[in-house]
């Protein structure tokens, strides 16, 4: 018998995460709504950036990103330093798993979390725990009623996906203010500028009051491939305390995001004017789309993102005869069996058109039911 290199113990059991899908077999015109990507793009500035510098392709980009995290620091009010920067924010949570929890340490997530904090946490060899959700919403006290002496990080997103609900920022900074001082609290804000929640806080307030006080304990994090429409750009950050951005700096690539992306970024973060249009556009068709979905009888949770949830009285058989329908169609939604919620669809805000080509599918769909 043959001995081979093994990856460690516990990898294998990961389940590969998969993507949502761009094509259709036999489907030349797609509307893909699977994804959360911004149906109005990128700031018209951001291509100006990139053609900039293409000129020279040779030159490593900054490996400190250092003019990116000052123009995210004069947006958001922040210290540069305290701004770290990543190849997604989904990097950055890669990154906090490995330098803060490993074999016979406990991460706990909510019940529909996002599934990245499950694989960053098997792949550090630690253990992931889920707190019920209430209402498809996040528990603070069956997230604090798993935390134990082994507990490193407890992962929040906020608004969560695929669920589209959040908790206001009283019940964050009570789940703050009731975790130990041992546990690094992230708070995943990626679709935080949709909100329109007034009790809602994206975090930053808590990260700041750990780094006043001294206890360096809690981390938000944010991306640019929702509402600034870079997805392909993987542009992450987070806000954290300068002992926590060490040791992330320590273990991150060195050059870890591209000079085109950072030269994009720089500029979308810059026109606010963009941000603006784009969060009233998904503030006008959100509840439209909601409504239009539950007029005809598909019950949709109530979100803060750019998608809705939309569960299947029918249960897994209808929610998957309503994907395969859509499908027909040329349009592309998320199942999201994989979070444990067999029989809902997460669908994307998309252009004026998308959403109506979507109702009028979803019509035809119960139509014929």
């Amino acid at each position: 018998m043959i001995n081979k290199p093994q990856p460690h113990a516990g990898v294998m059991q990961i389940a590969q995460y998969q993507p949502g899908e761009s094509a259709l077999e036999g489907q030349s015109r797609i509307i893909k709504l699977a994804s959360n990507e911004s149906p109005l793009g990128a700031s018209p500035r951001v291509k100006e950036a990139i053609l900039a510098h293409l000129e020279t392709p040779e030159r490593y980009p900054d490996g400190a990103a250092k003019e990116l995290r000052q123009a995210i620091a004069a947006a958001q009010g922040l210290k540069s330093s305290e701004i770290v920067t990543g190849n997604g924010s989904e990097q950055i949570i890669q990154l906090l798993t490995r330098a803060y929890a490993g074999p016979g340490d406990e991460v706990i997530q909510t019940e529909y979390g996002f599934l990245v904090y499950r694989i960053a946490a098997m792949a550090a060899g630690a253990k992931i725990l889920s707190a019920k959700d209430k209402n498809f919403t996040a528990d603070v006290d069956a997230i604090l009623a798993l935390v134990t002496d082994r507990t490193k990080i407890v992962f929040i997103a906020n608004p969560n996906n695929p669920t589209g609900t959040h908790i206001p920022a009283s019940e964050m900074a009570r789940l703050r203010q009731r975790l130990p001082s041992h546990v690094l609290l992230v708070i995943d804000a990626a679709y935080a500028e949709y909100v329109t929640d007034e009790a809602y806080s994206d975090g930053a307030d808590l990260v700041k009051a750990a780094i006043d006080s001294g206890a360096d304990n809690v981390v938000m994090t944010r991306t640019f491939s929702k509402i600034y429409g870079l997805a392909s750009m993987r542009i992450g950050w987070a806000y954290l305390p300068e002992s926590i951005a060490g040791a992330i700096n320590r273990i991150r690539e060195v050059f870890n995001v591209t000079s085109l992306s950072q030269a994009a970024g720089i500029v979308a973060v810059q026109d606010q004017d963009h941000i603006r249009k784009a969060k009233a556009f998904n503030a006008e068709w959100l509840p439209k789309v909601t409504h239009a979905l539950e007029d005809m009888g598909i019950p949709v949770l109530p979100s803060q993102g750019n998608f809705i949830l939309a569960c299947f009285a029918g249960g897994e058989a209808e929610s998957e005869a309503a994907d395969a329908h859509l499908r027909a169609d040329g349009i592309i939604v998320r199942p999201v069996g994989g979070y444990g919620l067999p029989d809902c669809l997460r669908i994307t805000i998309g252009t004026e058109a998308e959403n109506e080509a979507l109702i009028n599918s979803l019509k035809n769909f119960r139509a014929g039911r």
